[in-house]
Order: structure tokens, then C-alpha cells, then sequence
């Protein structure tokens, strides 16, 4: 397809905000049904897939916002000139056709969906089972906002596929896939990995530290670590371990406090041997733990002997997603900070604030536990490839 020009995206954004303002109470009731048919089976599947005023809002400002932010295509990187006269311009540019994979997120189809649009991409749509209803009826207002505009409707599809379909097209798409992103668990994540044949931004697992140093604001890092695990536990920047650094002053009376805190927000404590006289928590019976990604009221807590020993941990176990410290050492936060080997990492501040929006991008496509091409957050600026341009008169080599 030829390229669409800034214009045009940005007439189909604005046209898709009105029409997601104007059927947001249908948009919430074809909702509805998908949580009807569901099945509770997955607490945190089920947060992600309801839909409700407040997400309703959210899409209408995120293509707002995506309609208001500069052309991320065509940008110039890089200009050099030859000896001999040729002119060389390295230029940002489309990828051409992604291919978005995702579990229950409705917002998905739009926020996901208008960043890769912005950035002047075909999009192919592969939400679940469990949320069809309403991605159908999202996509349906994308082909009425590019029909406003005279754009064809092949600029959004949606794969309606089973998991044998799916299969089927990653290992041999019948049209052309430049990138593909997949948004949810691990199984989703090591599935597409495993049968896609073309780049592929892996995106989502979490599993998420917090390490309260010896010098740590104990009043501070139980706010951060109870923000960070009950916010929303459905979020993949949501926090699953912490460790305590055993040289803590007041370490016991720190610990039990935090425990008491987290289970009367209804979180299940499991502890590592170390702390297995206190009350109310579960003793930890496998090591493997330490690499689960809960989603779920399920927190680990472990004690730590150095900050060496609490960054070796985290870069053993982590997903690669985010990492924080709490202390008042600012020379040791910048250590773990360098250290850690995490797409964003922070001192004394909840992990919940990874996200594109929060990060002042304007909404992001996903965050990539990837180191190449781009690692956190996508937002639209990240989501380009790039093209060489050389201009010359004749030159030879």
C-alpha cells in the first residue's frame, strides 16, 4: 500500500476519538458480554479485559494525544556529506506491516493499535478468545474512521484465528509481516517466539524487585512496595519480590510490619527460610519461585546479606522488566542502578510507573524486556525503522 500521508493519520485518529466517545456506552455494553462468557478463571485476565468509563476515557485521550504528536516518520538521524559530493541522509521509516498479538485487552486495539497506525504501519490485530466481542466491534469503528477519510479499511485487520490458525500464519503468513508484538503471558510470548518467522518484539512478563537497602526510609519503602503490589496486580510492572537487606536497623520489626500490611490488602506472603517464624506468611519450598511473574495477590519476600548479593539475585531471576531500590545512599542507588540488568530501574519509587504514558510518551505500543530494537516502553518515536537516502550526480565508486 502507499504510504499514507501525516494528514490523513492524523484526520483517521481524531475521526477514531469521536467515534469511540460516541459509542463508548456500546463499546462498554458489547463488553460486558465477554465478561459474562467468561469465566473467572484468571483474576487478573479478567481485570484486563473489562472495559468501563475510565477506559473508555483513556482511548479517547490516547488518540487524541497520538493526533496531536509530530510525524515520527521521515526524521532525519543522520547527514553526511562525501568528498566527492554524494549526499548521504539516514532517515526514520515506517516498518511497514505489524502484527499485534494480544490476551483480553480491548485497549489494546485502540492504543496499541493508533501507535502503530501514527507511525505510518499497517496493522494486523490478533486479540483472544476471551475479549472478541468487544475487539470486533473497536475494529469496526476503525473501518468507519478510515472510510470518513477515504482510506481503505485494509489498513486495520483483525485475525479472527484459533490458536491452529495462528500457528499457521506465523509460520507462513499469506500477506507480508514486518514486525510482530505480542502483549500477555509467557505462553503467549514463548508461542509466537517459538513459530514466528519474522522480528519479533517480545513484550510483557514482569516479575519485578524491590530491595530495601541497610539504608533504606522504612516508612517510604513500605509505601512503594504496597503501591507496587496492590495497585493492579494485572499490570506487568506490578511487583512479585522484595528483599531485605538483613542489616537493616529495626530489620524484624520492618519485616513484620510489612507483612502485616500486605495481608490485610489481601496479598498471600510467601517467605524465604530466614523469615519463617513470623506469622501469617507461607514458607518457600521451591527456589524456581523466584522466577515466576504472579499477575495475582502472591508476593515473595526474601532476606538479602550486601547490595551485591541483592543485584546478583535480581539479574538471576528478574525478567528483565524493572528493578527498584530504596535508600537513602545515593551513591549505592546509582550502583544498583547501573547494575541491575533491567530495562528501567528506580530508586525510591514504586516499579508501577513503567509505562509509556508515564514515561511522557504519549501511550506505548509495549514494553520490550528486548535490548534490540528499542528496551521499556515503545511509544510512537521508537516504533521506526530506518532508510539510507543518497543523493549524487554521477558518482562512481
Amino acid at each position: 500500500m502507499n504510504p499514507l500521508s501525516i494528514e490523513k493519520r492524523n484526520l483517521v485518529l481524531r475521526s477514531m476519538a469521536k467515534l469511540v466517545e460516541q459509542e463508548g456506552s456500546q463499546i462498554i455494553l458489547t463488553n460486558q458480554e465477554d465478561l459474562l462468557a467468561y469465566d473467572g478463571s484468571d483474576l487478573a485476565m479478567e481485570e484486563r479485559l473489562k472495559v468501563d468509563n475510565k477506559k473508555v476515557d483513556e482511548m479517547i485521550l490516547s488518540l487524541n494525544q497520538l493526533a496531536s504528536q509530530e510525524d515520527p516518520v521521515g526524521v532525519e538521524r543522520f547527514h553526511f556529506v562525501h568528498d566527492n559530493g554524494i549526499k548521504v541522509v539516514n532517515k526514520t521509516a515506517a516498518f511497514g506491516t505489524i502484527l499485534i498479538i494480544y490476551e483480553s485487552r480491548p485497549d489494546v486495539t485502540i492504543e496499541a493499535g493508533g501507535i502503530a497506525f501514527k507511525s505510518g504501519n499497517k496493522i494486523l490485530l490478533k486479540g483472544g478468545k476471551e475479549s472478541l466481542r468487544s475487539n470486533l466491534k473497536i475494529v469496526d469503528l476503525w473501518h468507519k474512521a478510515l472510510e470518513e477519510n477515504g482510506v481503505s479499511k485494509d489498513w486495520v485487520e483483525y485475525l479472527n484465528y484459533n490458536r491452529s490458525e495462528t500457528q499457521a500464519f506465523l509460520e507462513k503468513p499469506t500477506q507480508k509481516v514486518d514486525l510482530i508484538v505480542p502483549r500477555g503471558g509467557e505462553k503467549l510470548i514463548e508461542f509466537v517466539k517459538q513459530h514466528a518467522t519474522c522480528p519479533v518484539i517480545v513484550s510483557g512478563r514482569g516479575n519485578n524487585f524491590v530491595y530495601v537497602h541497610e539504608n533504606a526510609d522504612t516508612d517510604l519503602a513500605l509505601k512503594v512496595i504496597l503501591n507496587a503490589k496492590t495497585s493492579k496486580i494485572s499490570a506487568c510492572n506490578a511487583l512479585d519480590k522484595v528483599l531485605i537487606d538483613s542489616r537493616l536497623p529495626n530489620f524484624e520489626g520492618f519485616t513484620a510490619m510489612l507483612i502485616e500490611a500486605l495481608v490485610e490488602s489481601k496479598v498471600e506472603v510467601i517467605v524465604d527460610k530466614t523469615l519463617e517464624n513470623l506469622a501469617n506468611t507461607e514458607i518457600l519450598q521451591n527456589e524456581d519461585i523466584w522466577y515466576e511473574e504472579f499477575l495475582d495477590y502472591k508476593i515473595v519476600i526474601g532476606t538479602i546479606d550486601s547490595e551485591e548479593h541483592a543485584i546478583e539475585k535480581i539479574n538471576t531471576y528478574c525478567g528483565g522488566h524493572s528493578a527498584a531500590i530504596i535508600t537513602k545512599d545515593d551513591k549505592a542507588a546509582q550502583k544498583f542502578m547501573e547494575s541491575v540488568d533491567a530495562a528501567a530501574v528506580y530508586h525510591n519509587a514504586s516499579t508501577r510507573f513503567t509505562d509509556g504514558g508515564q514515561f511522557g510518551l504519549g501511550g506505548e505500543l509495549a514494553i520490550s524486556t528486548n535490548k534490540l530494537h528499542q528496551r521499556g516502553p515503545i511509544g510512537l518515536q521508537h516504533l521506526v525503522t530506518n532508510k539510507w537516502y543518497v543523493y549524487g550526480e554521477g558518482q562512481i565508486r
